[in-house]
């Protein structure tokens, strides 16, 4: 490995290092993960199995979007299951004197 001295390096230069570094690491990791993946997929087979099967799926079922429990009174598509930030029309719709429950989805 070459020796030099950081302390003479650019920040320009200190930069482009650390960059380097950074992507070195990450590469030096994913080869690791993927030696270790190869390993351990061998071993299943001698076992006559495959490394999926042990380990399970690694894919998380994805949850159904939550049923729309509000509409917009003038344009019904525009719709808000009620969880996270109210929507601009929602908001809205409330200063202009309606209730949540004038805007039901029903």
């Amino acid at each position: 490995m070459a020796e030099f001295d950081v302390e003479t390096l650019s920040l320009k230069e200190l930069k482009t290092l650390q960059k380097d570094l950074a992507k070195a690491i990450s590469n030096f990791e994913d080869r690791k993960k993927s030696d270790a993946r190869s390993k351990l997929e061998g071993i299943a087979k001698e076992m006559g199995y495959s490394l999926a099967e042990l380990i399970g799926s690694e894919v998380k079922p994805s949850r159904a979007p939550a049923a729309a429990k509000y509409r917009h009174p003038e344009n019904a598509t525009l719709t808000w299951s009620g969880r996270g930030r109210k929507p601009l029309w929602f908001v809205a719709a409330l200063e202009a004197g309606k209730s949540p429950e004038d805007m039901a989805a029903n």
